[in-house]
């Protein structure tokens, strides 16, 4: 007899309140422009070799962060999966950040 199970993806969470949405939502803004905004105040502070270099080195940095975030709270069953940084944030907000009670069914 072959025991093989299937193992059950979970999916991502779904935020209820406001103040969980608003966090998430921030998370992700952060995941997907800081690259952009270091590398505008560095061109503007300085001047463009610098704002290409910090353009390069803060992809790596958020790749480097985004990983983190998606490794900590992302079931180790499911990590071979891709996500945007939409469900990274929202995994991230709704396991570490804003942990809301269970709904009974």
């Amino acid at each position: 007899m072959q025991t093989e199970y299937i193992d059950l993806i979970e999916s991502t969470p779904k935020l209820h309140s406001k103040r969980c949405i608003l966090i998430s939502y921030l998370l992700r803004l952060f995941l997907q422009f800081n690259t952009f905004v270091i590398s505008l105040f560095a061109w503007y502070y300085y001047d463009y070799f610098i704002a290409l270099l910090t353009l390069v080195l803060s992809f790596i940095i958020m790749g480097i962060i985004r990983s983190k975030l998606r490794n900590s709270v992302i079931p180790s069953s499911q990590r071979e999966y891709q996500y945007n940084d939409q469900d990274i944030a929202n995994w991230y907000t709704a396991k570490e950040l804003c942990i809301e009670p269970k709904e009974d069914i």
